[in-house]
C-alpha cells in the first residue's frame, strides 16, 4: 500500500465511521481540504470504501423503475407488504406514505386537487395534520362527507374547497344546473390551479366506497359488471382495457370529467391490494395517471401483468 492510498484509507476512517467534516481531516492531517476532497474520491474509486444499500430497498427501487417504464409514468413510490396484513391495514399505509410523498413535494401556497374515496380521505387527513403550513385542497367530485375532517383528528391544517353537491343527482339536467351555479364554478375553475391531484382508485368489490357509502345500489354494481366494468376514478367506471364505459349513471355524476383529468399535472394514483389489482391495471391503461403509490405485492403483480 502506498503512502496516498494509506491516506485515502485514514480519511475515508474518519469522514465515513467518526464523522468528521472534510475540514477537521483536513487540520487533522496537515493538508488542504482540496487533498482531502481527492483522497475521499480515491478511497471511493478503488474500492477502499463501497456502499451497500438494504436488498428489501433495492428491491423495491427496482419495482418503481419497472412500473415507470412499463406504464409510461414519470415517478412511482412503492411501500413494504407486511405479510399476511389485512386490507385495511395496506390501505392505512398507502395514505400514510402518499401523505409522506406529497408532502415532501407540496410547496407552501400550492393547491392540490382531491378525488373521491376513503383511501384519498385518509390521505388528506394524513397530509393535513402533519404539514407545518395549511394546504389547500379542492374537490373532484360532489359528496361532501368523503372530504371532511376525520373526528378523531385533534389537528386539521387545510383549507377545503369543496363542491357544495351530491356525486349523484336524480338526472342529467340537475348536474348541469349545478354546475352552473357560480359557487360550483369558482371551485371547477380551480382545478387547473392544482400543482398535485391525488385520486384513488375503485374496485368492483362489496368493500368499494361508493356501494359502502349508499351512493350506488348493488343493483348499479352488478348492472356496471355486467358492462365490463373493473374499476372507477372518480367514479367514472371503466373496462379492464382503460375503456370508459357510457352508462345511464355516468350523466348523473357531479365528478370532474375524464378529459379534465387527463390534462391535470402530477397526477397521483393511489391504490394497492389483490382486489384492485384488475382496476390498477385498468386505471394505468387509461394514461391518466403520472405517479402511482402502491404496495410491493401489487407492483409486482402489475410488471408481470404489463
Amino acid at each position: 500500500m502506498d503512502f496516498e492510498e494509506e491516506l485515502a484509507v485514514k480519511a475515508a476512517w474518519h469522514y465515513f465511521l467518526e464523522k468528521k467534516t472534510q475540514q477537521q481531516i483536513s487540520e487533522l492531517f496537515g493538508i488542504s481540504r482540496m487533498r482531502v476532497i481527492k483522497l475521499l474520491n480515491r478511497a471511493e474509486q478503488t474500492g477502499i470504501i463501497k456502499f451497500t444499500i438494504r436488498e428489501d430497498n433495492v428491491r423495491r427501487m427496482k419495482l418503481e423503475k419497472q412500473l415507470i417504464e412499463a406504464y409510461g409514468l414519470t415517478d412511482s413510490f412503492v411501500i413494504p407488504t407486511p405479510e399476511g396484513a389485512p386490507v385495511a391495514e395496506i390501505n392505512d399505509a398507502i395514505a400514510e406514505a402518499a401523505a409522506m410523498y406529497l408532502g415532501s413535494r407540496i410547496k407552501n401556497g400550492e393547491f392540490i386537487n382531491v378525488g373521491y374515496g376513503d383511501t384519498t380521505g385518509k390521505i388528506l387527513n394524513n397530509l393535513a395534520k402533519n404539514v407545518e403550513n395549511p394546504i389547500s385542497c379542492i374537490s373532484l367530485t360532489g359528496g361532501v362527507s368523503i372530504y371532511l375532517p376525520n373526528a378523531r383528528s385533534n389537528v386539521f391544517n387545510a383549507r377545503l374547497f369543496l363542491i357544495p353537491a351530491p356525486l349523484l343527482v336524480s338526472s342529467k339536467e340537475m348536474v348541469d344546473a349545478i354546475i352552473e351555479e357560480p359557487p360550483v364554478k369558482e371551485i371547477l375553475r380551480m382545478v387547473s390551479l392544482a400543482s398535485f391531484t391525488i385520486i384513488g382508485v375503485g374496485g368492483m368489490n362489496d368493500e368499494a366506497t361508493i356501494l359502502k357509502s349508499g351512493i350506488f345500489s348493488k343493483n348499479d354494481f352488478l348492472y356496471l359488471k355486467m358492462q365490463g366494468a373493473v374499476g372507477d376514478v372518480l367514479c367514472h367506471f371503466f373496462d379492464a382495457r382503460g375503456n370508459m364505459l357510457l352508462t345511464p349513471l355516468e350523466e348523473r355524476l357531479v365528478s370532474t370529467p375524464p378529459e379534465v383529468l387527463k390534462s391535470l399535472s402530477n397526477v397521483t394514483g393511489v391504490a394497492a391490494g389483490k382486489d384492485k389489482r384488475e382496476a390498477i391495471k385498468g386505471a394505468l391503461a387509461l394514461g391518466y395517471m403520472d405517479i402511482l403509490i402502491t404496495n410491493e405485492d401489487t407492483a409486482r403483480w402489475l410488471i408481470e401483468h404489463c
